[in-house]
C-alpha cells in the first residue's frame, strides 16, 4: 500500500518527512539470529564428537534433525516477527500533522495522529555512545494534553527533524489561527 493511500492524505497535503527506525538499531537482532542459528551447528558438532557414528544412528539422528528443524523454523518465525514490528513501524510527517503507524508483533497495528498546530513542546534526545556515532535518537512531540504525545524512535538526525517540527508547527499555527480570525463570530 502506497503512503498517500495509508495515511488517506488531503488534497492539501504534502509529505515532509517519511520516517523509520534507523538501520544499525536492527543489527543486535539480525546478530542474535545468526548466533541462534549457529546453535543446531554447535549442537551437531557435539553430538557428534561425544556419541560415536552419531549419523548412523537410527533414532538420535532423525529426532535430532527433526528437532533442530523446528528449532530453526520458530528461530526464523521471531526473526520475521522482528522485522515485520523493524520494518512497518512509520511516521509520516506532512505541512498539517504527524501521522504515527506503529506495528506491534503480526497482527497488531496501531495508527494515531496529532495536528501540527497543537504541538506545544518538539525534543529529541540521542543518548549512548551508537546513537552519537551514528547520529539517530528519539524525537518526543508533546501537546498541552496530558493524554497525547508521538515519540518518533530511534531515527535518523533526530536534531534536524526537531528544528523542522517546530518550523512547521509554526507555519501551521499562523495558518490555523489566521482561518479562525477570517471567519465570523457565530
Amino acid at each position: 500500500m502506497k503512503i498517500p493511500e495509508l495515511i488517506k492524505q488531503k488534497s492539501y497535503e504534502r509529505i515532509v518527512y517519511t520516517l523509520r527506525r534507523h538501520p544499525i538499531t536492527f543489527l543486535p537482532i539480525l546478530g542474535l539470529f545468526i548466533i541462534l542459528m549457529l546453535v543446531p551447528v554447535g549442537l551437531y558438532l557435539i553430538a557428534n564428537a561425544i556419541i560415536p557414528n552419531f549419523t548412523a544412528n537410527e533414532a538420535a539422528y532423525p529426532a535430532f534433525i527433526l528437532t533442530m528443524s523446528g528449532y530453526c523454523i520458530s528461530v526464523l518465525v521471531l526473526f520475521f516477527t522482528q522485522f515485520i514490528d523493524y520494518y512497518l513501524d512509520l511516521w509520516v510527517v506532512t505541512n498539517d500533522r504527524i501521522i504515527d503507524i506503529e506495528q506491534f508483533g503480526l497482527f497488531s497495528r496501531i495508527t494515531s495522529e496529532l495536528d501540527l498546530f497543537r504541538i506545544q513542546d518538539v525534543s529529541s534526545d540521542i543518548t549512548g555512545l551508537f546513537s552519537t556515532m551514528f547520529n539517530y535518537g528519539d524525537v518526543i512531540v508533546k501537546t498541552a494534553s496530558n493524554n497525547q504525545s508521538i515519540i518518533f524512535r530511534n531515527v535518523s538526525d533526530p536534531n534536524t527533524i526537531r528544528e523542522n517540527l517546530i518550523k512547521l508547527s509554526h507555519e501551521d499555527r499562523k495558518y490555523h489561527y489566521q482561518n479562525t480570525k477570517d471567519t465570523p463570530d457565530e
